[in-house]
């Protein structure tokens, strides 16, 4: 393996511009990202606070009970309840197989940069990747894609979820998911680590009863050695160290929200796109029923003083939901407002580390912290990797294309170059003229047909196109004679595009771990951490 740095710019223009800490947003953070005296800022603040550390590592050690573990794994823990301890963290919904590569490079960033920290700043640095199990979108989890033929071929999990199940509460169908898993790796065709997958696959799925299980299971299969912590947001016990924290949340319900639109309201006048969708009736929590897999969002009703649900599913009192809160708190989950508030009274956080999308919705929460004495904490962007084989290397050199230019917009503009190269100029010239004067000809016979019957020129015009769509046809076909003998090269632009750009969105988007699992075996991992990844803004492309 070897790493090159690449300049692409994240299409994201909020997240453009806070990679390069423009004056124009920084105002929206506490913390510059990329300073060291900025992490020692951060750790002077975060000893000003207290936190549940003995609470929090034994919960984690608990729910990792059973998950793949190694001696890394009991130092981190060890780490966490020391007074002087800091976390890098950052999370992800559980996608099946682990979902897009993105996931990947966050645990991936998420590590290197609690080792990069602890070495820089000597104080115990822990990886923390939080699971976001209490998200009920299924839909976004359930499937992956593959390349079938040269396309994107979208496999989707066959069991469906009627209710609103929060995904850590979804039960694994142990031979269902194995069937389907031995399928999809099948279909990425068979190598020499093929039959090691698949009984990779088979180990974590019988060790394994819902979806945010076999999710861990195999991040922590791919990722024990290196120290991670897991924690799931759907975890009854996890609610359990919630508590105080939520009835905070409920009682300033109001301030939360109108401190989330004031700092809106000044990111608008920036003139940047708002992610979060609120409201001055949002209570930024849900209401979660376990018996019927019901996740009701909460609005606060001014005019009765209560907390309801959609179509009157739910209504309460605060003083009913704070009594919620102490007695059951597992009734009850974060939005996307105040779920950073949770990790950030759970965790001492040296650095939060985000995608593109997530910068944006954490500057419109400054205020929210604001409001309750705290400060965001330095949001780091993950690391942007882009997988290229030496194959793909090879195709780009002969086709003479700027890597940079493929990963931002793919191979599409250089194919229609060359395409326009191979034309037969002459053939096109005759085609239009053939088609000029059939209009020209048709012109003539629509003016006979109104002075002998004006009912048959819908006839007329129906033949017209007709013989139109024959000689385009036909144009057509011998054009398409003309790219056939050009296929090898036409080929490799596809080749490239499925690779680095499918379906026009980037590679992290698109393709799932296993795909390369199944390519270059189970120490890919092992070798890709091996990799000197630095957080200084640039693309890293990993030739393998």
């Amino acid at each position: 393996m070897e790493i090159l740095n690449l300049s692409v710019p994240a299409a994201n223009r909020f997240a453009s511009k806070y990679i390069e800490q423009s004056d124009v947003i920084m105002p929206f953070f506490h913390y510059r990202t990329n300073d060291i005296n900025e992490d020692f800022k951060r750790l002077d603040e975060l000893k000003t606070r207290t936190f549940l550390r003995k609470e929090v590592a034994d919960y984690i050690q608990k729910f990792m009970d059973g998950l793949p573990s190694s001696m890394a794994v009991r130092k981190s823990l060890d780490k966490l309840k020391t007074e002087n301890s800091v976390v890098v963290i950052g999370g992800q919904q559980a996608g099946i197989l682990t979902g897009p590569l993105y996931s990947i490079h966050k645990v991936i960033s998420i590590i290197k940069l609690a080792e990069q920290k602890e070495r820089q700043l000597g104080v115990p640095v822990v990886p923390v990747f939080w699971i976001a199990g209490e998200d009920h979108d299924f839909q976004e989890v359930n499937h992956v894609f593959v390349p079938v033929e040269e396309k994107v071929d979208k496999w989707t999990y066959p069991e469906r979820v009627l209710q609103k199940k929060m995904v850590s509460d979804i039960p694994l169908n142990k031979e269902v998911c194995l069937e389907w898993v031995e399928n999809l790796i099948g279909n990425f065709g068979e190598t020499s680590h093929t039959n090691q997958l698949i009984d990779f696959a088979k180990k974590l799925i019988h060790q394994s009863t819902t979806f945010v299980e076999f999710f861990a299971h195999i991040i922590m299969e791919l990722f024990k050695d290196y120290g991670l912590l897991l924690v799931d947001s759907g975890d009854k016990s996890f609610r359990q160290l919630q508590k105080q924290f939520l009835a905070e949340q409920i009682k300033d319900h109001e301030q939360i929200t109108s401190s989330l639109l004031d700092q809106q309201k000044q990111i608008e006048e920036k003139g940047f796109v708002l992610t979060i969708e609120a409201n001055e009736r949002a209570a930024n929590l849900f209401y979660y029923d376990h018996t019927k897999g019901d996740r009701i969002l909460l609005e606060y009703d001014h005019e009765s003083s209560r907390f309801v649900g959609k179509s009157g599913k739910i209504s309460l009192t605060k003083e009913q939901l704070l009594e919620l809160a102490e007695e059951k708190p597992e009734f009850l989950s974060n939005n996307v407002v105040t779920r950073p508030l949770m990790q950030e009274w759970l965790f001492p956080t040296l650095a939060f580390i985000a995608g593109p999308g997530e910068i944006a919705y954490w500057a419109e929460l400054k205020l929210v912290f604001e409001h309750f004495c705290i400060k965001l904490p330095p949001i780091v962007p993950r690391l942007n990797i882009t997988f290229l084989d030496r194959a793909i290397e090879t195709d780009i050199k002969e086709l003479n294309l700027d890597l940079s230019t493929v990963l931002q917009s793919g191979a599409q503009m250089g194919k229609e170059e060359f395409l326009d190269t191979i034309k037969d100029k002459d053939l096109e010239g005759i085609f239009t003229d053939i088609k000029d004067q059939l209009v020209n000809q048709y012109q003539r016979i629509e003016a006979k047909t109104l002075e002998i019957d004006k009912g048959l020129l819908g006839l007329v015009d129906k033949n017209q196109k007709y013989l139109l769509k024959e000689i385009s046809f036909m144009q057509t076909k011998l054009e398409d004679s003309v790219k056939h003998r050009h296929n090898i090269i036409l080929n490799k632009y596809t080749r490239v595009d499925l690779a680095l750009r499918p379906d026009g969105s980037p590679q992290e988007r698109m393709w799932n771990l296993f795909y390369y699992l199944n390519q270059y075996g189970l120490n890919f991992i092992e070798e890709l951490m091996m990799q000197p990844f630095e957080f200084d803004g640039y693309h890293k492309v990993v030739k393998i």
